[in-house]
């Protein structure tokens, strides 16, 4: 009988052997990998800046201007070769000086040799114009859109079901692509469809388990709630929301006689000696949730709050919710808000800069980021 000894003395020096040769490689792939940097865009610098705080790491160094014809002129300070580049710019303010301000930087940062260039984009420009409606706008009635006219040489019912609208939010996506973005981060697109109108990565985060933490902390009746979306379209939001509270949920159906006009607003469900959670992704003119307040008051609701994404409160939305009955207003800081509160003491902000943060390590380490899907990170 042959010993054995040698073969297992063989066998261990072998896996041994290999065990070196994976760890030497590993750690040259670890070497190999490159170094980030965030820059941040004009339109929310104090968001960038949480979120490199909350990543250890300092903002890059980028120069934005204008020339005197105001074309955007972006230079970037810094090398960024063989680097993975972060982007941040959200939708907000000058909406299409910083759409621009965005594609030039991510097509400077691509033609300066960066590995990868991921945009960081809070709240989604164009997002609204994502299909071709019956009539051009959702008006200002619906909160949703303003300053919609109808052509004078066309009836209404003519022009609401010719409408020639563009997809808009697909040509930002194409234009995204053809700047040389490699990956998309942002946060409650407006219709989750919008994903597909890139042929790139695109991560779609949540503002859900903020919102729910921020119900628990600071609502102390809220098992005695009711989460209310003030459309239909919301509905899914609210029901993912109502079930992880457990408790029940109610929507809003608004019928119309033409374009910008609400006609009625029709409540489903009972509101009755219970407290009213409003929630939706967004609010520009809030004439929506503004009368979807005065709706839940009229039905018996003890209190009424709305909680929304992205506050983008344009045109007599300030003022609106001065003068109508909620008890706060809470928005995120994926658009910024500090003049917002200033000039109106019932808006209140959710932080929502480490959930970005944490989806830029994630992705900068090759981690999944559904975790955030339903947790805040600590």
């Amino acid at each position: 009988m042959e010993p054995v000894m040698p073969v297992l003395s063989e066998a261990i020096r072998a896996k041994s052997l290999l065990r070196a040769n994976l760890e030497s490689s590993s750690s040259y792939l670890r070497s190999r990998m490159p170094n980030i940097k965030v820059f941040s865009g004009t339109s929310h610098p104090d968001l960038a800046q949480r979120i490199v705080d909350r990543l250890g790491i300092d903002l890059g160094k980028v120069v934005t201007k204008k020339f005197s014809n105001l074309e955007t002129c972006v230079e970037i300070g810094e090398s960024v070769r063989g680097e993975d580049v972060y982007i941040v710019q959200s939708g907000s303010g000058e909406i299409n000086d910083n759409l621009m301000e965005l594609l030039i930087m991510i097509n400077a940062c691509k033609i300066a040799s960066a590995s990868r260039v991921t945009a960081v984009i809070p709240c989604f420009p164009y997002a609204r114009q994502d299909k071709k409606d019956k009539w051009q706008g959702r008006g200002e009635a619906d909160g949703k859109a303003s300053n919609v006219r109808l052509p004078i040489q066309m009836k209404s019912n003519e022009w609401k079901f010719r409408s020639r609208a563009p997809i808009s939010a697909k040509l930002v996506a194409n234009m995204l692509s053809v700047a040389g973005a490699d990956h998309i981060i942002t946060m409650d697109l407006h219709a989750s469809q919008i994903q597909g109108f890139f042929d790139i990565p695109v991560d779609n985060l949540y503002a859900e388990p903020a919102v729910l933490k921020w119900i628990r902390e600071n609502i102390p009746e809220w098992r005695n709630s009711i989460i209310v979306s003030p459309d239909a379209g919301g509905a899914k939001r609210v029901t993912s929301i109502a079930d992880r509270l457990n408790v029940e949920f109610a929507l809003i159906h608004k019928e119309r006689k033409k374009a910008n006009e609400v006609a009625a607003m029709v409540l489903v469900g009972d509101v009755k000696d219970r407290i009213a959670i409003l929630v939706d992704d967004m609010a520009d003119t809030c004439g929506t949730i503004c009368h979807a307040a005065e709706k839940l008051l009229e039905a018996g609701a003890t209190k009424v709050y709305a909680i929304l994404t992205h506050g983008i409160f344009s045109g007599p939305a300030i003022s609106r919710i001065n003068n109508a009955c909620f008890e706060a207003v809470v928005v995120t800081n994926t658009i910024p808000q500090e003049q917002h509160m200033k000039d109106c003491p019932r808006i209140q902000c959710i932080d929502v800069s480490m959930m970005f943060a944490e989806a830029v390590r994630r992705t900068h380490n090759g981690e999944s980021v559904s975790y955030l899907f339903s947790n805040v990170p600590y």
